[in-house]
């Protein structure tokens, strides 16, 4: 007897799929032959702080140029901030303090540390000193 299975699985085949371990979990390979599980990981690893507009313009109306040292340590700040749980985060480099949005991995606003009158800051749930 033939049956037509419009493109299901008949019941041999399941099965085989289930009984005998054929479950398809095999990793998928891209065309460029890496595995989606690299590839996560390699995004993962390079994620650059980025700045918003917001940001971006108050360190130009102030004329301060983060120097290369100093991004990196925001961006080491940052990655602590990340492994603790934390999502606002004050990240203080030098006298520079930054409020990060820990999963974007966005500078939502910047500041030097001298400018706040009371040195009070809100809206955060952790604070990186590097």
């Amino acid at each position: 007897m033939i049956v037509k299975n419009n493109g299901f699985l008949t019941i041999e085949q399941l099965q085989d799929q289930y009984l005998n371990g054929t479950t398809g979990n095999t990793p998928v390979r891209t065309t460029d032959g890496k595995s989606f599980q690299e590839i996560l990981e390699s995004t993962q690893g390079s994620r650059e702080v980025r700045f918003s507009k917001h940001a971006a313009q108050r360190l130009s109306n102030r004329n301060i140029e983060l120097t290369k040292d100093q991004k990196e340590r925001l961006q080491a700040g940052t990655a602590k901030a990340s492994q603790k749980g934390i999502r606002e985060s004050l990240v203080l480099v030098d006298q520079l303090a930054f409020i990060v949005n820990i999963p974007n991995n966005t500078v939502v606003t910047a500041m030097q540390q001298n400018e706040t009158d009371e040195n009070i800051f809100t809206n955060i749930d952790g604070a990186v000193i590097i």
